[in-house]
Formats: structure tokens, C-alpha cells, sequence
């Protein structure tokens, strides 16, 4: 048994991951370090978090797929016996921004397997070798945090399946918070808003534009480190009496303003 907490990051290896990543290696935690196809990057993550001083083993998987999932669970089983952190971030957007009227069931079936499937399924598999970790391990802390987005609740007509695979998330948080309140696993979400990410760089001047003009309260664009932090603060267990809540990390997006 791994002597200190380990925490699962999918989709380290850059972005919002890593930034998660080296919030999680300030907290003491040593990190298991998720990604699907850009090693190079997970590494780079990985280098980071060690030069924190913690641990940090990479493990490609796509969580979409199943026979992955398991490979990753049983590498964190063997590796170290324990997993008290899951961070449900990995994601993609689609390949291309289609009207609706336009979209396709390729893209829709990619994005659902991808961004909420993969989770769904991924947490499933967490929660149950949780249970069995509460019983063997000494003061066990678990938690779990999916990243969703604004676009949970915010309708983007040209990316509609993006959309609902992140309300999918939001559900997904509420139900295995209900069902593992009683077992002491706290499960959240955090939503970000317009953060700076290769996925939102090809859209730049147009966010530009709309946080000048007000489009959230806090008029800048946020940064992956806001998101790290957010997850710090809950994995720290500064929340003790909370489980399904949504952090809003938007920079005040979700306020409905006249």
C-alpha cells in the first residue's frame, strides 16, 4: 500500500489537466497522470510535478474505451493499491463547429463517448474500489471532481453535442454524489468558464471582444491555474459538509445581470 494519497488526472498532459496536475502536487499528493495521445506533453506534466517533489507516473488511455479504462485502473491498482483522488477532465470538442441542423452523428457519438461515457463509466469502476479502500485504509479521504463547462447550461448552437455531453457531466455529478453520500465519497463539478486553452485559441478575438465589452463581471479571461486551484481547495478537505455542489469558476458568467 502506497504510503501517501494518489490522485488520477485524465487528460494531464496539458491545459486544464496539467494545471490540476501541479495544484494536486502542492497539496502532497502523488499523481497518476492520464493522457490519450500526446505523450510528449504528459511527460512535460509529469517533470513538473516532480520537480514539486512528489510522484507522477503517465498512463496512456482513452477513457472512452473500456478495455483502457480497466488498463488504467488495474495500472493504479498494481502500481500503487490505492486511489483516493479521481479528476474527471479529459474532453474534446468537436472537429468541427456545425449548426445543428447540421451536426452529425459521428461527432455527436464521439463527443458523448469521450466526454461523458468514459467519465460515467471511469467513476463507476473509481467508486466501487473506493468502497473497498475505506475499509483497509487508515484515515481514507476520497473525492471526486468532474470538470464540466458554462456550455452545461449555455446554448452554443454550433457545437450542440459539446454542449450536452457537459450537461450530462452535471447530472452525472448529482447522481454519484446521492449514491455515495452515505460511504463518505463527496463527488463535485467545477464549470469553467472562457479559459485560455489551445481549445479556445482559434476563437480568441471573439472572447477578446465580448469579455471587453462585459461578457463576464471579472474582465479578463481565465486561466487554467484558476481551475487548478479550485480542485485544491477541494481535495484539501475545506468542504466536509458538501457533496454535488457546482463550483463556478467563470469569472462570474453564471450571475444572470441586468
Amino acid at each position: 500500500m502506497h504510503p501517501n494519497r494518489i490522485a488520477l488526472v485524465t487528460g494531464a498532459s496539458r491545459g486544464i489537466g496539467r494545471a490540476i496536475a501541479v495544484s494536486l502536487a502542492k497539496c502532497r499528493l502523488d499523481l497518476v497522470l492520464n493522457y490519450a495521445g500526446n505523450e510528449s506533453a504528459a511527460q512535460e506534466t509529469r517533470k513538473q510535478v516532480m520537480g514539486l517533489g512528489v510522484q507522477g507516473a503517465v498512463v496512456q488511455a482513452d477513457v472512452s474505451s473500456a478495455a483502457d479504462r480497466n488498463k488504467l485502473v488495474e495500472f493504479i491498482r498494481s502500481e500503487f493499491g490505492r486511489l483516493d483522488v479521481l479528476v474527471n477532465n479529459a474532453g474534446v470538442a468537436p472537429k468541427v463547429r456545425s449548426d445543428l441542423l447540421e451536426s452529425s452523428e459521428e461527432s455527436f457519438d464521439r463527443l458523448i463517448s469521450t466526454n461523458l461515457k468514459g467519465p460515467f463509466f471511469l467513476t463507476q469502476a473509481v467508486a466501487k474500489w473506493m468502497l473497498e479502500l475505506r475499509e483497509s485504509v487508515p484515515d481514507y479521504s476520497p473525492a471526486i471532481v468532474n470538470i464540466s463547462s458554462i456550455s452545461a447550461y449555455t446554448s452554443s448552437p454550433n457545437r450542440g453535442d459539446y454542449c450536452l455531453s457537459k450537461a450530462g457531466i452535471s447530472m452525472m455529478t448529482k447522481l454519484y454524489a446521492d449514491r455515495l453520500a452515505e460511504f463518505g465519497i463527496p463527488v463535485f463539478e467545477i464549470r469553467p468558464g472562457v479559459i485560455a486553452t489551445d481549445m479556445t485559441a482559434g476563437v480568441s478575438a471573439k472572447y477578446d471582444k465580448l469579455i471587453q465589452e462585459g461578457l463576464t463581471p471579472i474582465r479578463r479571461w481565465g486561466r487554467v491555474e484558476d481551475v487548478g486551484k479550485a480542485v485544491e481547495a477541494i481535495v484539501s478537505g475545506h468542504f466536509p459538509f458538501s457533496t454535488g455542489e457546482v463550483f463556478n469558476v467563470d469569472g462570474g458568467f453564471h450571475m444572470r445581470r441586468l
